[in-house]
């Protein structure tokens, strides 16, 4: 199967944000055209030229990956939602009929799990901060505002709301000034994270605009520059071939230089993402300036439910001079009930991969909720007691004192979020929760 969206020079970036546009280029019947095209008008699409030719296969589409990663599939939808949709496109309502139901349905969606938009938003001098999120003491979450988009998006993404145009959803804001500003007053702060979106959609302008103001303030707790990507994923050609592809380079090369770590959180799915010639050579390019890369991934059913499927992309990772750093679980919000494994299934891919591959490569940590206080880790099921139990500690949590306590959750076989769970043992609450 061919499809006609080519460019003479494969590192010229083409995006394509509009799925009826892709779908009458493919292969597929008119029942997942219209599906497709529904379910896009609630979730985000976004696709390029690298996905569609170089990540994607195509004689077995079904059953690809990338494919399952970036077009929305029906079951991304409650049921009684998708119909409803469905019907007012049907008897083709007026568009702001559908555009309200549209907003009707991403309310359902819980755009904005874990306290998102009121408990990690930070204050200085009185003022509360937009596009700065600080959940943990160290670390700091920086949305530039020219960084809210992506290459392409991932169905799965927790952070769907970004891309959706309304504007009350958006986290972006607060200029370099006022970052460095705030990290000042708190010098607990030792990492920034750019997230987004994906700031490496930025130019390098952009970027240098962002960060040559850190590497100049020179505070002396801030020790790492995070940048939270997909770039290596889904556009390598960034670090390579886009015409200040040199110059982002000599950027980070200066990050290394000012005496900072330039940590790239990379975000790989699936061994798939990792087979091109492209992003073997932009991971070289990076570490040659002195960035460690360190790479995470949700668990995702449809995708990457299999512990093969994690040991061969640790095991790829760590041969390519990359850090596997996190397993999550996808968080409660979007079509999270179509991609979430139990925790207790979850547990057990990860320890089948884990102990499959030599030490170096089991530096991963998980699988982890993102949840309302912290990051939890599930250790395993067993029996204390008689009592079939989850083993469960913070990785990371708004109050340091709870990180690596192990605690205890009554057995819940159909258990996919934290908030599925109850303390064991007959206790009332979780220690956290008082």
């Amino acid at each position: 199967m061919s499809i006609a969206i080519t460019t003479k020079k494969r590192s010229r970036y083409q995006g394509f944000n509009h799925i009826d546009r892709i779908i009458g280029d493919l292969n597929i019947t008119e029942e997942e055209r219209r599906e497709i095209s529904i379910v896009s008008k609630v979730l985000p699409f976004k696709v390029n030229n690298y996905v569609i030719n170089e990540l994607i296969r195509w004689d077995n589409y079904h059953n690809d990956p990338i494919f399952n990663l970036i077009f929305p599939q029906r079951d991304m939808l409650p049921p009684e939602l998708f119909d409803k949709l469905s019907n007012l496109v049907d008897q083709e309502a007026p568009a702001a009929s559908i555009d309200r139901m549209v907003a009707h349905i991403r309310s359902q969606l819980n755009p904005h799990p874990a306290g998102q938009m009121t408990d990690n938003k930070p204050v200085l001098h009185g003022q509360s901060l937009e596009g700065l999120q600080h959940k943990y003491p160290q670390t700091l979450l920086f949305f530039p505002t020219h960084g809210q988009t992506c290459h392409a998006y991932c169905t799965y993404c927790f952070r769907w709301p970004q891309f959706t145009g309304q504007q009350e959803w958006k986290i972006a804001g607060s200029g370099i000034d006022t970052v460095i500003e705030y990290i000042r007053h708190h010098p607990e702060i030792t990492d920034i994270l750019f997230t987004g979106g994906d700031p490496m959609v930025m130019h390098l302008k952009r970027l240098q605009a962002y960060i040559e103001p850190l590497i100049a303030a020179d505070g002396p707790a801030l020790r790492t520059i995070r940048i939270g990507t997909k770039a290596l994923s889904f556009w390598p050609y960034r670090f390579l071939t886009d015409p200040d592809a040199a110059g982002v380079l000599d950027l980070f090369k200066r990050i290394k230089q000012s005496g900072k770590k330039l940590a790239i959180m990379a975000h790989f799915s699936h061994p798939a993402e990792l087979k091109t010639r492209a992003v073997k050579r932009a991971i070289e390019r990076l570490l040659s300036v002195g960035a460690v890369i360190y790479t995470q991934s949700p668990i995702i059913r449809h995708i990457n439910d299999r512990s093969e499927t994690w040991s061969d992309m640790w095991q790829k990772q760590t041969a390519l001079d990359c850090i596997p750093y996190y397993m999550f679980l996808p968080r409660d919000t979007g079509a999270q009930t179509y991609f979430a494994v139990t925790l207790e299934r979850a547990s057990r891919i990860y320890r089948d991969a884990w102990r499959s591959m030599s030490g170096l490569s089991r530096t991963v940590k998980g699988p982890s909720m993102s949840a309302g206080p912290g990051k939890v880790s599930i250790m395993g099921v067993q029996t204390i007691n008689g009592e079939k139990v989850f083993v469960l500690q913070f990785l990371q949590a708004r109050n340091p004192d709870w990180v690596g306590i192990p605690f205890f959750a009554a057995y819940n076989p159909k258990a996919i979020w934290l908030d599925d769970l109850k303390p064991a043992f007959g206790e009332a609450r979780f220690f956290f929760e008082s």
